[in-house]
């Protein structure tokens, strides 16, 4: 029994169930006949939790088109590519004391749930992308986030140092497979920090090295409208916050700032554990984004409420026929 035969089995009723409906409408969605093309995206610690290994094949084998990210993720798949092997799993995490997390902290470790990254790989990747950022802010050239960890993936000697294979890279595979990265709010992220800090003291001249975040909204602005002449295209949301956010939020402004004939989300789906609240953005129910101009009253609409870190990998590997 794959793990396609072992979720329709199994999982029939209540959360279960929705997540096979999502996972079989995320495949038809995207079928060769129905031409549909898929936003993920990411909150959480997604990155660290090793999405990319059930999040790679999804990009390589072109059944995801686009990925809205915190920044957090974004370098934190980085930062997994090449330090690994240094992280550190705490099996107790739950049972920690404040002293444990004090010894973590002066050892040099920044713990998100069970696993602690080491500062030393931020420290790395820091001095890889200041001679990028400079560059990029003398010549008042700025670019997305992505485009400077697009940069880091060619570098041939940074290649020598990775811990994991390429291939478990979600983000190796959205350069390879030549699709979007926007990552709105880049500054709260530790690159973020670090880059506001290096505009502080001098070492990068100004902030214009990084594009902003309307700056991006204008691209993704361009990427949907390209996209939705090919076929419909569909909101695979996981987590909430500014990720989730950002992006449903074209279709609106498309429409009603601009006055353009685009389509709506024609598919959504969000995997989270928090509680549904009518009024908040991330945990609104899908019906309450009809109102404003965001999904498509007729589109199929599915929440999943459990933990992305088990729910992602199984739809999709419904979804790739594991």
């Amino acid at each position: 029994m794959n793990v396609t035969e072992l979720l329709e089995t199994h999982f029939l009723h209540f959360n279960a169930r929705e997540l096979v409906a999502a996972a079989k409408s995320f495949g038809q969605f995207v079928s060769t006949e129905n031409k549909g093309r898929m936003m993920v995206t990411l909150a959480g610690a997604m990155s660290t939790g090793e999405l990319g290994l059930s999040l790679a094949p999804m990009i390589r084998a072109g059944k995801i088109h686009a990925i809205t990210c915190t920044a957090a993720n974004l370098e934190e798949d980085m930062f997994n590519l090449v330090a690994h092997n240094e992280y550190r799993i705490i099996e107790n995490w739950r049972a920690l004391s404040t002293d444990d997390e004090v010894a973590l902290r002066d050892e040099g470790f920044n713990r998100v749930t069970d696993t602690c990254i080491p500062e030393t790989v931020m420290r790395h990747i820091e001095g890889r992308l200041t001679p990028m950022w400079q560059e990029a802010a003398k010549s008042n050239k700025n670019r997305m986030p992505v485009e400077f960890m697009f940069d880091l993936l060619d570098d041939k000697e940074l290649v020598q140092h990775y811990q994991i294979p390429r291939e478990h890279s979600w983000l190796a595979a959205a350069k390879d497979m030549n699709i979007p990265v926007f990552t709105p709010g880049f500054e709260d992220s530790t690159l973020g920090n670090i880059y506001a800090a290096r505009v502080i003291d001098g070492t990068v001249p100004n902030h214009t090295a990084i594009a902003t975040g309307t700056y991006q909204m204008q691209r993704l602005a361009q990427w949907y409208e390209e996209e939705s002449k090919i076929g419909p295209i569909g909101f695979f949301q996981i987590g909430g916050g500014i990720a989730g956010d950002f992006p449903i939020c074209v279709v609106p402004m498309l429409r009603q700032d601009l006055e353009r004939d685009v389509p709506l989300w024609s598919y959504f789906c969000q995997i989270s554990d928090a509680i549904t609240s009518f009024g908040g953005y991330s945990g609104a129910v899908p019906n309450e984004k009809i109102t404003w101009c965001k999904l498509d009253a007729d589109a199929p609409k599915f929440i999943i409420e459990s933990d992305a870190t088990i729910c992602a990998p199984l739809i999709f590997a419904h979804v790739l026929g594991w």
